[in-house]
């Protein structure tokens, strides 16, 4: 794997959102299942996982149909996380 600049500031954000989850948990407990839209009982971190996964994913389709600058992909992944910590 290449260690650039982006490669980096992406483990810094996975590792932000760990510990911004790990605050969140602490400052306000309440982890327990919520029933979604798709019928799963999640917690938080489910959701970020479904969050983080879904986005990875959606990244890779956005380069294959437009290439760079990956923008559109980021304003989609952002709208995607909302929705799924909102309804997932």
């Amino acid at each position: 794997m290449a260690w650039t600049w982006p490669t980096a500031v992406f483990f810094l954000f996975i590792l932000l959102c760990l510990i911004a989850m790990g605050v969140w948990e602490r400052w306000r407990p309440g982890g327990d299942p919520r029933r979604g839209v798709l019928g799963l009982d999640t917690t938080r971190g489910d959701r970020l996982f479904i969050t983080l996964l879904g986005s990875a994913f959606i990244f890779l389709a956005w380069l294959w149909a437009f290439g760079t600058p990956m923008w559109g992909g980021l304003a989609i992944s952002i709208a995607y996380g909302v929705a799924v910590f909102k309804w997932v």
